[in-house]
């Protein structure tokens, strides 16, 4: 109890010291008024600097993040033959694993996607001459989750992709939309490159803008199933009757797209390589086509071979007969044919036969050019990424389809490297910060030391041990630290918040990928970089505090 009182006791002395000597450093004429000053504005500049640099880097890595994460997810699975993210080979939709994926807890969604290079073409009545733009098509289905794009959603609504039809509404970006001069509503013209150009016209629904400029400037989002279609992924089946005869018979003949283009075509009696045959219509027939490839076997075993596609042409003579009466032909020679919808007639004397053709649904719905997994958080990245791969490679060993796992990081590694150099220069300023404050202080404590000679020297004369006046100074510099820290805290937080809401410091996106700097300062940012400013510098002023061990009483009152 006695020595408690005692400690009370010297350390209420020791304040009450170390306030009086405050008083006049700080509001005196003293000659160390502009060294404390000077001390006070480092330490504020080394608060408020580190403040605003954590502020922004944190800011840019999660914004950035969370931007690319956006346009894509934290983990791809696709072909490995595939060369790129955007250039993918077709995988099949059905997938062994997935169910196995949709259990793990870590895991948000799975969404199948495809991608397409295309041309948007602006409206001749809007420009003197037309206006041409390359994008990347982005198919999507109804299960992706549209979230990010709601949050950045300018103008217009998201695109309905529902399971009964193929839409052609589409999403674009601001920066599309101001370059063709479109706005929702418009139909875009777009061309997408094959052997032959092929056309399509999508109707802009929505328009979104998210400051990343490497992807607002190409990235188009649309309904997948027009991707994998125009990707020949699969087998598109039809029957046709030509319109030539061969020695006066119909030529009734296949005609497939997608694949390997080697195919393989069963008629009723097993595949073989006649793609179609000559017939003579005399009474109601079915015709039955189902279209595969191949690539050395016409079986097609021991290959990996596309899903094949059945198509149909029926065939209903009014009038029957067996008699073979000339089929009526045009001038040119080719067969006359009448036409009503999706039928079409021919007229041969006593008899009238017409022909309904039934496309195949084609096999390209049953392939896709990736899937993105999206996961609750990024927590754990590596070790959700492992597991996926573990998890994936056990599936497909047994299996034909060879397939890799990716992550965001690995699909977009150039940004990932770039954001995580950014730590080292966050750790290099703050310790930079740290030594200017530390010397302040230091050149701050030994010029009040000096100062106070005949202080120290009578306080020792009383009694005073050194580590009761070194723990004085330390009060005073303490005081001076946390007065540094109240400003440094009070502008840097100010300027952070003014940044956040009013984005007053513009960024080229086309080098930042961001328009505007971007700010996250939080608690736990501030809280550690207030105690660690406290804590190094108080650790540092022990240093320069022992020079009032080396004070001798008798020599600095006799100099006063």
């Amino acid at each position: 109890m006695y020595f408690r009182t005692v400690n009370m006791f010297c350390l209420k002395f020791e304040f009450f010291i170390a306030s009086k000597n405050l008083k006049n450093e700080v509001g005196g004429k003293t000659i160390s008024r502009p060294i404390v000053k000077i001390s006070v504005i480092s330490i504020s500049l080394a608060v408020l600097v580190n403040l605003i640099t954590i502020a922004v880097v944190i800011g840019f890595q999660h914004e950035v993040s969370d931007k690319v994460l956006g346009f894509g997810s934290h983990a791809f699975i696709s072909s490995s033959a595939s060369t790129s993210l955007f250039e993918n080979e077709a995988i099949l939709k059905e997938q062994t694993f997935l169910q196995d994926l949709k259990n793990q807890t870590f895991i948000k969604n799975i969404q199948p996607i495809a991608y397409k290079p295309a041309i948007f073409q602006t409206d001749k009545s809007k420009f003197k001459s037309q206006e041409i733009q390359s994008i990347l098509v982005k198919g999507v289905d109804q299960s992706y989750d549209f979230s990010f794009f709601r949050q950045n959603l300018i103008a217009g609504r998201l695109p309905d992709y529902d399971k009964s039809h193929k839409s052609d509404e589409i999403l674009i970006s601001k920066r599309i939309a101001k370059d063709l001069d479109y706005t929702c509503g418009d139909t875009a013209r777009t061309f997408f490159v094959k052997n032959q150009p092929v056309r399509r016209n999508f109707k802009i629904v929505g328009i979104f803008e998210t400051g990343m400029e490497d992807f607002d400037k190409k990235i188009v989002i649309s309904d997948i199933r027009h991707i994998q279609e125009l990707n020949d992924w699969g087998i598109q089946a039809s029957v046709d009757v030509l319109d030539t005869l061969a020695n006066g018979y119909l030529v009734i003949k296949a005609n497939a797209v997608g694949g390997n283009a080697n195919y393989r075509y069963d008629w009723g009696k097993g595949y073989g390589n006649y793609a179609g045959f000559t017939w003579y219509p005399v009474k109601d027939t079915v015709f039955r086509v189902i279209v595969s490839d191949y690539w050395m076997f016409i079986d097609g075993k021991g290959e990996q071979t596309s899903i094949p596609d059945t198509a149909y042409l029926e065939v209903k003579v009014k009038a029957a007969s067996e008699s073979h009466l000339p089929i009526p032909l045009n001038s040119d020679g080719t067969v006359k044919k009448e036409y009503d919808g999706m039928t079409f007639f021919i007229r041969i004397p006593e008899r009238k036969v017409s022909f309904r053709k039934t496309d195949g649904k084609g096999s390209y719905r049953n392939y896709i050019g990736a899937y993105e997994i999206n996961f609750k958080s990024w927590d754990n990245f590596d070790q959700n990424i492992d597991l996926l791969k573990k998890k994936v490679n056990f599936v497909q060993a047994s299996e034909e389809e060879d397939l890799r796992v990716t992550s965001l990081k690995e699909n977009q590694e150039e940004i990932f490297v770039w954001l995580s150099f950014l730590d080292i220069n966050v750790w290099i300023i703050i310790v930079l910060m740290l030594v200017i404050g530390i010397i302040n202080m230091g050149s701050a404590m030994l010029v009040l030391i000096l100062i106070k000679t005949p202080f120290i020297g009578l306080m020792k004369a009383m009694g005073a041990n050194n580590w009761m006046i070194r723990k004085i100074f330390l009060i005073q510099v303490g005081y001076l630290i946390l007065r540094g820290m109240f400003w440094g805290n009070l502008i840097g937080i100010s300027l952070c918040l003014l940044q956040d809401y009013f984005k007053i410091f513009k960024l080229n996106p086309e080098v930042y990928y961001l328009n505007a700097v971007p700010i996250e300062l939080g608690l736990v940012s501030i809280f550690w970089v207030n105690a660690l400013t406290l804590i190094v510098c108080l650790s540092a002023m022990l240093i320069p505090s022992y020079v009032i061990s080396r004070i001798n009483p008798a020599r600095s009152i006799r100099f006063n």
